[in-house]
Parts: C-alpha cells; sequence; structure tokens
C-alpha cells in the first residue's frame, strides 16, 4: 500500500486527498496534514471581513470530513521536509511517505514593507480567517468615526483579487449605510494598471475598472511601490502622503518555511506539467505553492494569482499522476491550467474566465452583472455542500 501524505487541508489539499482515495481505494493510505483543523472557503473572506457572513458559515472540521473517507487527518504543522529521505516531520514526529503532495498555500510576507499587516503593523489583512475576523473588527470601530480609506496592494503582490472586492464591498456598504460622502478612499497598487490583476489584463478588464472606479470615486494609484505605513498614513515612493482611518493591503506571498528549500528564491516548488517537482520524483506541488513565472515584467514587481479554481484544477492532475504512477500506467496528459472567477463588486460581481489563464489564450470572457453576484453566493452554498461530502469529482 503506497503512503501519500498531503500538507496542507483547503482547495488543492483536501481534492487530492480525496481524489487519491477514489482513484486508488485501498492501494493508498492517505494522511493529511495541517496546522489549522477546519476548511475555509477562502472566496467568503472579504464578506466575514464586512459582516455579511459569520466564520461558522464558512467552515467545515477537516476530521469529520476526511475520516469518512477513509483518509487520516493529522492536526499539526509541517516544520521541514526532508525529501531525500521521504520524511515529513513535524514537532512531535516523522512521517514517512512514498509520496508527497505540497499544498501549502503561502506565507504572507508582512516584513516586506514596513508598518505592514495586522500583527505589528497598520494595515488590516483578509486573506485567513483570523484576518477577516479583525478587520471586521477594525471596520465596525471605523463606522463610529468614519474617514479616509486606503486599500490595495503593495509590490510582489500575486494574489490582487481580495483588494478590489474589499474596495467595492466598502463602497457598497458606506453607501447603504449613507456616509459615502465621509470617506474619501484611494486605491493603491503596483499593478502597471488598475484591472491588469497579474495575469496582463483580460479582455477590457482596464477601461472597465477605470469607468468602475471613476463612477464610484475611489481615485486609483497604479504602478506605484509603497515605501512604508505609520500611524494613520500610507507612505508611497514617488512621495505621496495618504491619510487613513483603515487601510487594507494585500501582501506579497512566499513559499512556507517547511517547505521553502524545495523552492526557488521565493520558496515556490518548481514543477512540471504533471505538478511533479523537478528534481524530486515523488513530490507533487499545487496551487499558491508552486511557482508559475508572470506573462511580462512589470515597472513595479507584481505575481500571478492562483485562484481555487485553478488549484482544484492542478490538485486532479496530480493526483491522476500519481495514481498512474502506482498502478504502473504511464502519465496522463495534461492541459494548460485556466481561471474562472467571480469577483464580488458589491451591489454585483464581475464573471471573468481565462483558458489558459495567462494570454495568449483560446477562451477569454470578462462579464459584470448582478446575476453573477446571485451566482457566487449560490457557488458558495454548493461548494461547501460538495467539499464536505468529498464530492471532489463534481465540478
Amino acid at each position: 500500500m503506497a503512503k501519500i501524505v498531503i500538507i496542507g487541508g483547503s482547495f488543492g489539499g483536501l481534492t487530492a486527498a480525496f481524489e487519491l482515495k477514489r482513484l486508488l481505494g485501498n492501494k493508498a493510505d492517505v494522511t493529511l496534514l495541517c496546522d489549522v483543523d477546519q476548511f475555509v472557503f477562502v472566496p467568503s473572506l472579504p464578506w466575514i471581513s464586512m459582516g455579511w457572513r459569520k466564520p461558522e458559515d464558512i467552515t467545515l472540521p477537516l476530521e469529520k470530513i476526511l475520516t469518512p473517507k477513509g483518509i487520516k487527518f493529522i492536526h499539526e504543522e509541517a516544520t521541514g521536509v526532508d525529501a531525500d529521505k521521504s520524511k515529513v516531520i513535524t514537532k512531535t514526529q516523522e512521517i514517512p511517505y512514498d509520496y508527497l503532495v505540497i499544498a501549502s498555500g503561502p506565507a504572507l510576507g508582512f516584513s516586506s514593507v514596513p508598518g505592514l499587516g495586522p500583527e505589528g503593523g497598520y494595515t488590516e489583512c483578509i486573506f485567513t480567517l483570523e484576518q477577516a475576523i479583525k478587520t471586521n473588527k477594525s471596520w465596525n470601530k471605523f463606522l463610529e468615526k468614519p474617514g479616509p480609506v486606503v486599500i490595495g496592494a503593495v509590490q510582489g503582490v500575486s494574489c490582487f483579487g481580495p483588494a478590489y472586492e474589499y474596495a467595492f464591498e466598502v463602497d457598497t456598504e458606506l453607501r447603504k449605510r449613507k456616509l459615502r460622502h465621509k470617506v474619501p478612499m484611494t486605491f493603491v497598487t503596483s499593478e502597471p494598471y488598475i484591472g491588469h490583476f497579474g495575469i496582463g489584463g483580460l479582455r477590457t478588464s482596464r477601461r472597465m475598472m477605470e469607468d468602475e472606479f471613476a463612477d464610484r470615486e475611489i481615485k486609483v494609484i497604479a504602478n506605484q511601490t509603497v515605501e512604508e505605513f505609520v500611524p494613520d498614513e500610507v507612505r508611497l515612493k514617488d512621495g505621496i502622503k495618504l491619510p487613513f482611518k483603515i487601510a487594507m493591503f494585500a501582501p506579497p506571498m512566499a513559499g512556507v518555511k517547511a517547505v521553502f528549500h524545495l523552492g526557488n528564491p521565493k520558496g515556490f516548488i518548481p514543477v512540471d506539467a504533471n505538478y511533479r517537482h523537478k528534481n524530486y520524483k515523488n513530490i507533487f506541488s499545487v496551487g499558491v505553492a508552486i511557482v508559475i513565472a508572470p506573462p511580462e515584467q512589470t515597472p513595479v514587481p507584481t505575481g500571478v494569482p492562483k485562484t481555487g479554481f485553478m488549484t482544484e484544477h492542478m490538485a486532479k492532475d496530480a493526483a491522476k499522476s500519481i495514481a498512474a504512477d502506482i498502478l504502473g500506467k504511464p502519465s496522463p496528459e495534461t492541459e494548460p491550467v485556466g481561471a474562472l472567477c467571480i469577483m464580488d463588486m458589491g451591489n454585483k460581481a464581475a464573471l471573468m474566465k481565462a483558458y489558459p489563464v495567462l494570454p495568449p489564450r483560446r477562451v477569454a470572457e470578462l462579464k459584470v452583472g448582478i446575476n453573477y453576484k446571485w451566482a457566487k453566493q449560490a457557488f458558495e452554498k454548493y461548494y461547501l455542500w460538495k467539499i464536505k461530502r468529498g464530492l471532489t469529482q463534481l465540478p
């Protein structure tokens, strides 16, 4: 029986675990290791920060959903990987493996800019459940005495979507509360232009986003480097100083400490078309943990986003490749990964489709409407229902 260890309990880790067990059954002993004990539906974290969702609405206990499928769950953090001896190391044990799947997600680089981040810094973040809960507390305090808001993404960021969503949601909520006239809003981004998203733009995304921000009277400062954050002020490299009562900024990402040595200088894992490590043939990696080269060099450094949809696609391909290896079959052919996501805009949403994710593309689609807002809400419920039952073979 092949021993398969998976690091990470989010989209990539759960999809890989369920797919491997489905494809291999009793031929595989699957263990999932995670430093948190619950699955969090990450796309809904901006709604948590606005008070539009509660944590129990978007979380599931990992052990309860894994155990019925015959998958062992270990609630521990991986502190290291000995790739030569095929062992995952934690504080209490060493876990041997025949195959390893790294779906660890990222380390958030708050130290890249002085004053960035909710711990020891002056800005909010909505990339984890704990951060989104803290942002909601800060938001409620802000509503008592509103003032300037600054939202954005510093240099080196790859995941721009949450910053856009938060900006649109803040604008929408302030208008509902009839407070918008009291709140100057500024969006600061390292993207060369608004609507770039780290993927070279998507159809008319630049023009559409320029119009959307203009309609909402949100000032945009693009192609910008943030020098530092100090209490109540963002300081940009070109000398601009922006006061704020609340600021939310996306940080850059890197590989997590346990697997950093297996990656490139930023700790991201180099993989082939089957998501197999280029140097260790029994190690696979999916999602944010892998290297994806940006489509172009931008004046201010940016990276490529890796969405939940992309991560699921990768995890399914990696599982098929591992299963083929164990069953003595040739590695399956894979397709370039695409992106399908719905970006909340507060009072509506945008559907974005790109195949492959980076240009040139076979398919590129961008649509905006209230119907996509409803679709995003419905998808949240559908996905939680699906993952709770381990039905990752469904779309």
